[in-house]
């Protein structure tokens, strides 16, 4: 079965058939979530058709089809957009390595921001660079040699991860829905085929929740940390594009002067250079280079 067959089987059975009109059926349903027969109907193709298409038999669906299709699964427009993305093999980019190291200037604003932590991650989250904060944010994955150090890794297999946020789950299926978004399109590039497979193999959770084929790209917002060293602390934060070829992003948290979390997060900060030692420009580029 193809990605697209995947992605359209996995929505497809979470939607149920009141949720489109339809009525419930008599008996038990074998099939969670619509028939391939009722959304081939709602979508306005033929059985038979769709049967191909989900099965990888059929490769190249119209836009018309692909927007039927997304309409009757009720998709919202990102999860419209990465069914576009997979049913047009043209829209695919050619399969890329790893995330190209950050530029110096980059590592001096990472060194501006403070007190504000802050990192540069690429498009499969390896973490590029980082101010002293923003490394100390994640607890422990300073100790990572700088190849492993990535958030969403962080997040499904370090040990301090699951107390770090309170709303651990949320968190981790938003990680999963954006490694969703980039496989859409760049489906075989070889850091991302690393990095999930991966993650299949020692978290059965993140297994779990890649077969929901939920999609989601990477945005602002507001997080709860239980931090070892600093306490609990809720930090607003902006993501930044960078480099829109690499995918490279900038991400800096932020808390308002005066409260609480602002003191903090300057603790944080200073805990992160009498550990450390006060780097210069140069040492805050984890990869940096020309």
């Amino acid at each position: 079965m193809s990605e697209l067959g995947k992605f359209l089987r996995a929505r497809r059975e979470r939607v149920r058939p009141a949720d489109v009109g339809l009525a419930p059926g008599v008996g038990t349903r074998r099939t969670p979530g619509l028939r391939r027969e009722e959304l081939a109907t709602l979508a306005g193709v033929s059985i038979d058709y769709y049967t191909r298409l989900e099965r990888g038999r059929e490769t190249r669906p119209s836009p018309a089809v692909v927007d039927a299709l997304a309409a009757a699964l009720r998709l919202d427009e990102e999860e419209t957009g990465y069914l576009r993305i997979l049913a047009s093999s043209t829209a695919r980019q050619p399969a890329r390595g790893s995330a190209q190291p950050i530029r110096p200037t980059l590592s001096m604003l990472l060194e501006s921001v403070r007190p504000n932590p802050a990192y540069v991650i690429g498009r499969t989250n390896d973490v590029l660079g980082a101010n002293p904060g923003g490394l100390s944010l994640l607890p422990g994955l300073a100790d990572w040699p700088a190849s492993q150090r990535n958030t969403i890794r962080y997040t499904f297999l370090h040990p301090v991860a699951r107390d770090l946020w309170p709303d651990w789950e949320q968190k981790a299926r938003a990680c999963v829905a954006q490694l969703r978004a980039v496989a859409g399109s760049d489906p075989d590039a070889p850091d991302l085929a690393a990095l999930v497979g991966e993650l299949l193999v020692k978290s059965p959770d993140f297994g779990q929740m890649w077969e929901r084929y939920e999609v989601r790209k990477i945005g602002d917002g507001r997080k709860l940390w239980r931090h070892p060293a600093v306490g609990e602390l809720t930090l607003s934060y902006e993501v930044l594009d960078i480099n829109r070829t690499d995918g490279q992003r900038m991400v800096i948290y932020m808390a308002p002067p005066g409260t609480p979390d602002h003191d903090a997060m300057v603790l944080l900060d200073r805990l992160a250079l009498d550990r450390a030692g006060e780097p210069g420009p140069d040492q805050l580029a984890l990869r940096g280079g020309e």
